[in-house]
């Protein structure tokens, strides 16, 4: 099934502007957090702006755990895709540096590798969501040669695709779902958490997702997911 990329033309709005890290229980009574990813995880609004993130929301929920919150940094990048990230967990000394301080990393990556495709060329898509799984897994592995002990979450998409019509979700959805396939993928072959959340957006999208233009998610969005980090985290500590 062909799709025109003027179909698709807003789809440049979309996320823009070792198993041994678990074999060591979590004994530290702080937390050192630090969140990767792209819009998503830097709280991106559904009307361009920015409020709080799912990172922000995290952050909260350990202090209210009565942990005591060391640091808390979030590297999150509007627009952001997997190579850009890699570069930043590879080369970057300041991202390095908190990642072997920390206790706890979040990661939303990979959804802008497949929209660039998608507006560059529909048939090229399946090239995008290689490039985020190969990136990822030399994501997961730097990090966990960095930091062997991190407890790190990766986290899989919503549907983004929600308001177009059937006829171009048919297309555009399977491609999405493969993207998560992939992130998950990785996540367990490197003893890193997968993080589901379209079960919790994708069928109250009106409520979270609140402009048809724009599939960035307002507050109440993102408070669904942090509660679905949340969910894991909890059983983790």
């Amino acid at each position: 099934m062909k799709i025109r990329v003027a179909s698709l033309i807003t789809i440049g709005m979309l996320f823009s502007n070792s198993p041994a890290a678990w074999a060591q229980p979590f004994q530290q009574n702080y937390v050192e957090y630090v969140a990767l990813g792209d819009s998503i995880a830097a709280g991106m609004t559904p009307y361009g702006g920015y409020d709080e993130s799912y990172p922000d929301m995290l952050k909260d929920m350990f202090k209210r755990k009565s942990t005591t919150m060391k640091d808390y940094d979030n590297f999150a990048t509007s627009g952001y895709t997997s190579e850009q990230l890699k570069q930043d967990v590879q080369n970057n000394s300041a991202v390095r540096k908190e990642l072997r301080e920390a206790t706890h990393i979040t990661i939303t990556i990979g959804a802008n590798d497949l929209f660039q495709r998608l507006l560059a060329d529909p048939s090229t898509a399946q090239q995008g969501i290689d490039t985020a799984s190969s990136n990822l897994d030399v994501i997961l592995e730097t990090i966990n040669e960095l930091n062997p002990h991190a407890k790190v979450y990766v986290m899989g998409y919503y549907n983004p695709f929600s308001y177009y019509p059937d006829e171009v979700q048919n297309f555009l959805v399977p491609l999405s779902d493969s993207l998560n396939h992939e992130i998950e993928t990785r996540a367990i072959e490197n003893g890193d958490r997968y993080v589901t959340t379209a079960q919790a957006i994708d069928s109250k999208f009106e409520k979270y997702m609140p402009n048809p233009e724009d599939n960035h998610l307002n507050v109440k969005g993102y408070e669904a997911i942090a509660k679905e980090f949340w969910k894991i985290i909890k059983k983790d500590d």
